[in-house]
């Protein structure tokens, strides 16, 4: 196992990476050391790697690729299960959807595209050390296609207790569209969105935009 470790500021988000692309971590690396507020302290290139930072440094959040020596998924469930406090993204160029709902069940708080850009991934991270979750529009929406041959429509009227502005936001987020397309459609502003999404998903009990989309339209997968 190899693990590199920097120093520590007690009023930073304290944060490892994990991906066994050198190159790839250490530009996630320089990107996150590089911007206010965030330190990282902790690299490594496994799921082995990941289980042992999470348990020896307990930092706020750790970034991992799920495709990796050991499993990603795996380390996350770990992680989830023994080490509560760190909150875990998955950064990956995986664009399965069955990748996309495993690491989420196993209790990730974000699922992002290796695509995304170092801004993307700062925000994201201050976002999930908030308490918000994040997928990509993209990969939710297309995971809710897929699904959708499982999907049973039931009765219970999931969207009672939604004013009538959440559910109008939330039919725009259900078809994969940002926060910031929503805002733009409906002429308001990218935070207003941000918060009905916070009460949404804390009305409708779920963790993240595939959950509520799911119980948004009254639906469950089928034994």
């Amino acid at each position: 196992m190899s693990i590199h470790a920097t120093g520590t500021a007690s009023d930073s988000i304290r944060i490892a990476v994990i991906d066994d692309h050198p190159m790839f971590r250490e530009g996630t690396v320089g990107v996150l050391a590089g911007a206010v507020g965030i330190e990282v302290v902790g690299q490594g290139a496994t799921a082995t790697d990941a289980v042992a930072i999470a348990r020896e440094r307990i930092p706020d959040v750790i970034l991992l690729d799920l495709h990796m020596p050991g499993c990603g998924i795996e380390a996350t469930a770990c992680i989830s299960r023994t080490c509560p406090k760190v909150r875990v993204i998955a950064l990956t160029a995986s664009e399965d959807e069955e990748d996309v709902a495993s690491v989420l069940q196993a209790g990730a708080r974000a699922y992002m595209l290796k695509g995304s850009s170092g801004q993307e991934v700062v925000e994201t991270v201050r976002a999930i050390v908030r308490g918000e979750t994040y997928v990509a529009p993209s990969l939710a929406a297309r995971l809710l296609v897929k699904r959708g041959a499982q999907i049973e429509v039931t009765a219970d009227d999931n969207q009672r207790g939604l004013s009538c502005r959440e559910k109008e936001i939330f039919a725009h987020v259900s078809r994969g569209r940002s926060n910031k397309e929503v805002a733009r459609s409906l002429n308001c502003t990218e935070r207003t969105v941000k918060h009905h999404m916070t009460n949404i998903m804390r009305k409708l009990n779920v963790r993240n935009r595939v959950e509520a989309t799911l119980k948004f339209h009254g639906a469950r997968v089928a034994a």
